[in-house]
């Protein structure tokens, strides 16, 4: 009975803390919307779409999963802020203070961030597909690969090298964009470019001590040359994705 008596009490302990934080929340949402002052308020899984906070001080606030698309942050403080998996798609962020903030996991598809400080700032694993303003920060390189590996998994293939063709100016001894860019060439019929992107791959790989990706390199070869035999009329017709074969391997590269 008192082991019962107590859980109970715990129960109505930690839905009674849930109440207060909504209400917390819910209080300084209408602070910040009302007067675009609310430093280190407690905004996490606010709904903000559309909001104009033009100039807002959010310096030190949490904004963890806030819902910020096409929301108007131009200018706003923001330094410090935590606005990690928070909704930015769309939004504007000209010129904000973003010193220090927590932008991890955050969708920022398609925002503006032209001017903004991004001093210190984490974009580590951020969806910034479409962003301005970014220039070449650490993720740059992790991004363009990986939506090149997703317009090639879609069979865009043209799109895909050009993803691939910008990690490269990035990083011109990048194996694994060699190695994308050859089965999406492939795919798209031009062998000769494949089995010379490949073969650039197994020599990247081999000089960086890479066993693994010399060996799917010696895959990647030799298969290009079966589609080639096949083009040639010398085998049946050619069908799968080769960047879905190698999907395995080429996503492991940052994780």
């Amino acid at each position: 009975m008192i082991s019962r008596t107590l859980a109970t009490a715990a129960l109505l302990s930690v839905l009674s803390l849930a109440t207060a934080a909504r209400s917390e929340n819910l209080e300084q949402t209408r602070q910040l919307l009302a007067s675009k002052q609310c430093p280190k308020c407690e905004l996490s899984g606010a709904g903000l779409v559309l909001a104009n906070l033009a100039g807002a001080n959010l310096g030190g606030a949490n904004l963890n999963r806030a819902n910020l698309s096409r929301a108007d942050l131009t200018r706003a403080n923001l330094s410090g802020a935590d606005l990690s998996s928070a909704g930015l798609f769309g939004a504007n962020l000209g010129q904000a203070n973003l010193k220090g903030a927590n932008l991890a996991g955050a969708d920022l598809r398609d925002a503006n961030l032209a001017g903004a400080d991004l001093t210190g700032v984490n974009l580590a694993g951020a969806n910034v597909k479409g962003a301005i303003g970014l220039g070449e920060y650490v993720g740059r390189l992790e991004n363009l690969y990986q939506w090149a590996m997703e317009e090639g998994q879609r069979k865009n293939y043209p799109r895909a090298i050009e993803y691939f063709n910008q990690a490269l100016t990035l990083k011109p001894d990048f194996a694994p964009a060699f190695l994308g860019r050859a089965a999406a060439k492939a795919e798209m019929g031009n062998y000769t470019g494949g089995l010379q992107d490949a073969q650039q791959a197994e020599t990247l790989y081999s000089a960086q001590g890479d066993p693994n990706g010399y060996q799917t390199s010696q895959v990647l070869i030799k298969q290009i040359e079966v589609y080639q035999k096949r083009a040639r009329g010398e085998g049946g017709a050619s069908s799968g994705n080769l960047l879905n074969v190698l999907g395995g391997l080429l996503l492991r590269v940052f994780f």
